[in-house]
């Protein structure tokens, strides 16, 4: 009797700590209801150490609402600490989203060399 595969994580990260106390989290899949906590789990111990924390977007799929009080929730908490939250690799649909909430201008978003885009 076989047993059914372990479903694929809705949601995975990769974090890269850099020098001078910044770090990467690499998101793959999706950010949504019910994964959201992979996300926090990872970004939220990094914040007392970290200056900046860059979330590399390019290989997330989808967002819903969850998943931008997520990010939300992180870029206080990281504000609050002392510490940049900063996007980068936007999506189409993730870049309508921010738009559409006016968190566009909220979150700094870097381009593809680390530069900060207003």
């Amino acid at each position: 009797m076989s047993h059914p595969a372990a479903p694929t994580p809705v949601l995975t990260i990769e974090v890269e700590r850099c020098p001078d106390s910044v770090a990467i989290v690499r998101c793959h899949g999706k950010l949504v209801a019910g994964a959201t906590e992979v996300l926090s789990n990872g970004v939220r111990p990094l914040i007392p150490d970290c200056r900046r924390i860059v979330l590399d977007l390019s290989d997330l799929q989808h967002t819903d609402s969850t998943g931008l009080g997520a990010l939300v929730r992180l870029y206080v908490a990281g504000k609050s600490a002392g510490c940049s939250l900063e996007l980068t690799h936007l999506s189409q649909q993730i870049r309508n989203l921010l738009g559409l909430t006016h968190l566009l201008d909220v979150f700094t978003i870097i381009g593809e060399r680390g530069v900060k885009l207003m």
